[in-house]
């Protein structure tokens, strides 16, 4: 087959630097597409593909154990009991806007165990546990893409530093929560997640929407950037519904993926570009338009979570407390169609400019600012003390 360029053309490559936006010259002397007779037509643009482990084989080299099922399988249950009214304990989901070191991260862990065992009875507590970071133009893309934080983009490692990650953090009692980003990532660590969330760019996505519909856990929606609660609600419909989409099984293969559905689906208000979106009024009108369109006794027309960080706070970690302190008020005061909340926190509290590890300040993120440890553990005991006023209001 030829493509219409000579043989010395196809032998190098011309593709575009990432540093400077000159073109170099890549030698390719054997690709794949030699090996086959395909003509190099089909992949100008794309410099290497390289193989990965596939999830059957992740998983049977780092399982987890019987501990970390159960608490999985547990606190899954107990998420559900919550986003259906049937446990009046608030979810809380908790921890660092994104995950960079793993020794902070199993540190972070350690310290939420001891206010789970404290606060159990109140709240269901969960860990944010992100390893894909959305950009809105271009940044560190998370541990999954870049676990070195130095542009080297080592996914592989970054893949199964991810997972053991995840298993660190069940060993200590707490279960997991992270954003779902690439709709393959899944197969590798899908196991050991409690919770998921579509994030607010991805919320209008087919893709993602599907990928949510055979997802074995409850998945939130966040409101679209720009506000649109709607664009959630529809996330939440097209994922109770049954699909067949593009995807890949436990060995990697291409595969055809049909779903049953997942009747877990409900929606997150984070804020928008123009304004926070916490408030009664926008949780009421919220509520209303979202049992206006889902079935009566889904989750999602059960109540909402509220992001206390992003468009609800500014990314400002002060005005998050302040957020965190405006909801448990009116929790105390019996408002019942808030079943959680998001906080961005971190041992150390603000954040710093990515780099690789050895550079850091331990325990403060590299993305959005979060809220100091010592704060969360308050912030913690002010919202047990709300589920105590609220189950007497």
């Amino acid at each position: 087959m030829n493509d219409g360029n000579s043989d010395d053309e196809r032998r190098n490559l011309e593709v575009t630097s990432n540093n400077d936006g000159k073109p170099m010259k890549i030698s390719k002397e054997r690709c794949w597409e030699d090996e086959v007779g395909v003509s190099r037509i089909i992949n100008r643009r794309v410099f290497e593909l390289e193989p990965l482990p596939t999830p059957a084989e992740v998983l049977s080299q780092m399982p987890l154990d019987t501990e970390a099922t159960d608490l999985v399988v547990r606190s899954r249950n107990e998420i559900r009991d919550c986003l259906y009214g049937n446990d009046d304990r608030l979810l809380v989901i908790t921890g660092p806007c994104s995950v960079h070191d793993p020794k902070a991260a199993v540190d972070y862990a350690r310290r939420l165990a001891v206010m789970k065992d404290q606060l159990g009875d109140r709240l269901v507590l969960v860990m944010r546990v992100y390893f894909e970071k959305p950009r809105t133009t271009v940044g560190w893309k998370g541990l999954i893409n870049d676990p070195d934080i130095d542009g080297s983009h080592n996914i592989k490692k970054g893949m199964l530093l991810a997972r053991k990650i995840l298993i660190d953090v069940l060993s200590e009692g707490v279960a997991v929560a992270t954003e779902f980003l690439e709709p393959t990532s899944p197969q590798y660590i899908s196991d050991a997640v409690s919770w998921g969330v579509i994030g607010a760019r991805n919320t209008e996505s087919q893709i993602h929407r599907q990928l949510a519909s055979g997802l074995s856990m409850p998945i939130g929606f966040k409101n679209a950037t720009d506000g649109s609660v709607k664009a959630a609600i529809d996330g939440c419909y097209t994922a109770t519904q049954q699909h067949t989409f593009f995807g890949i099984d436990h060995l990697g293969r291409a595969s055809a993926v049909e779903t049953l559905g997942n009747p877990d689906c409900h929606v997150v208000l984070r804020g928008s570009s123009s304004g926070p979106n916490y408030d009664s009024d926008s949780v009421r009108e919220a509520m209303m338009t979202i049992r206006a369109q889902m079935p009566e006794g889904s989750a999602a027309s059960q109540g909402l979570l509220i992001d206390c960080s992003h468009g609800n706070s500014g990314k400002d970690e002060i005005r998050q407390a302040q957020v965190v302190r405006e909801l448990a008020e009116r929790l105390s005061s019996g408002e019942r169609d808030i079943t959680g909340l998001m906080m961005e926190s971190n041992i150390l509290g603000g954040n710093q400019p990515a780099a690789p590890l050895s550079q850091l300040e331990y325990g403060k993120s590299i993305t959005d600012r979060c809220i100091v440890w010592s704060e969360t553990e308050r912030l913690l005991r002010e919202l047990a003390a709300a589920v105590d006023a609220r189950r007497v209001a």
